[in-house]
């Protein structure tokens, strides 16, 4: 080393053994870390390389058991994806990279003194700040005020650390296979939480996502309405209102041209008692949104309310257009039947319901899309395009 300090790496992959030992469901992610020996670093730090950069006066000075909570910490910068999160924020915080990691190190310190990991001295915690425990690092951020901390590099804020090696220089690991790492730590800890009934809090959220991840309803829906919205556009017409650009060829003849029209789009909304009025306006909302944005507007879009019965049929360009009546009994297939009956036949039905209805025994001459509200809404036919919305937000279930 520069400083002629040699690295203890007995000691320090005594202390990854002890960490490996005594938490097994980190024993993956803990070996998959390469040992990278450097006085740059202050204490111990990461690159989304999966590099550990280790500082030997640092081991030297730490006893065993806090050198593997260390360790502990730092894959957990990793495993946690903190740098990819931390490149989701917004410029201004992404240049304040020290109270990135702070609030980084708050999300994970928590979990490891409650797990009764022994940290060294000058690790921080939400309480320092007068925060709460249990939260993630971007909730930690706003409450954080700048100031001086080290830095447990690139693999945690994301910013480039002064140590940092080249990316091809030695043994790293791809995102690919950090992905992979991920998903067999979290499945080793659902495991082991079975097995042994124990898991820190943070760990067993983070598990969760991981295996579970929550999906946002908005994305899944305006992906499957433009998809359906792009498939009826698809289909193709011949119109002699526009001369085919091959007609000057042929002397004496009139051919058509081919033209794409916009589809029709009709939307059933279940206005049953069962279905809340703040989930049917969030979901109308982002279904009109879409449709504006593709080019569908106007009175091209058609709206039936219907519980038992088709209660109303408008022909509109935004959700406050709207006005919903019913509140009776459920038969959806009452109202994508007189969608379907409509002279301007829609080439996309799009049904907003909480599930509890009868379906069109057979499939449908059309795009038939059903966005499900609520809790646990049950599943239509297999032949349904599905979208579950999942509860409002801040809605009792």
């Amino acid at each position: 080393m520069p400083d002629g300090t040699a690295l203890d790496r007995t000691k320090l992959l005594a202390a990854r053994y002890r960490a490996a030992t005594d938490r097994p469901y980190l024993a993956s992610a803990l070996y998959s870390l390469t040992v990278v020996p450097t006085a740059a670093v202050p204490t111990m730090g990461v690159d989304r390389h999966w590099r550990c950069y280790v500082s030997p006066a640092f081991v030297d000075a730490t006893p065993v058991q806090e050198l593997a909570g260390v360790w502990i910490h730092e894959a957990a910068h990793l495993l946690r994806d903190h740098h990819g999160r931390a490149g989701r924020l917004p410029a201004a915080d992404q240049r304040d990279h020290a109270r990135i990691n702070l609030a980084q190190d708050c999300e994970i310190n928590d979990d490891l003194i409650a797990d009764g990991l022994p940290l060294p001295a000058g690790r921080v915690v939400p309480g320092d700040f007068g925060l709460a425990d249990g939260q993630l690092f971007e909730a930690y951020l706003p409450g954080i005020p700048p100031q001086p901390h080290h830095d447990c590099g690139s693999g945690a804020h994301g910013r480039p650390a002064p140590w940092d090696l080249d990316g091809k220089a030695g043994p790293c690991v791809s995102p690919v296979e950090a992905e992979a790492l991920r998903r067999a730590t979290a499945e080793a800890m659902r495991g082991h939480e079975r097995a042994r009934g124990h898991l820190p809090g943070g760990w067993r959220r983070w598990a969760q996502e991981v295996l579970e991840p929550t999906v946002d309803w908005r994305r899944v829906l305006a992906g499957a309405v433009r998809e359906a919205v792009a498939w009826a556009g698809g289909a193709v017409d011949y119109t002699y209102r526009r001369p085919s650009r091959r007609a000057p060829a042929l002397r004496g003849a009139v051919l058509p041209s081919l033209r794409r029209p916009l589809p029709r789009v009709a939307i059933v909304i279940d206005t049953s008692g069962s279905m809340g009025e703040d989930d049917l306006a969030a979901a109308l909302a982002e279904v009109t949104g879409v449709l504006r944005e593709v080019g569908v507007r106007g009175d091209r879009v058609s709206v039936l309310a219907c519980d038992a019965d088709v209660q109303a049929v408008t022909r509109v360009a935004s959700a406050e257009q709207v006005e919903l009546g019913g509140g009776g009994g459920t038969d959806m297939r009452v109202g994508i039947a007189a969608a379907l009956a409509q002279r301007d036949r829609p080439q996309v039905v799009i049904v907003l319901t909480d599930g509890y209805t009868p379906w069109p025994a057979e499939i449908a001459s059309c795009r038939l899309i059903a966005a499900l509200v609520g809790d646990a809404p049950p599943d239509p036919p297999a032949w349904v395009e599905t979208v579950r919305l999942g509860p409002t937000p801040g809605r009792p279930t």
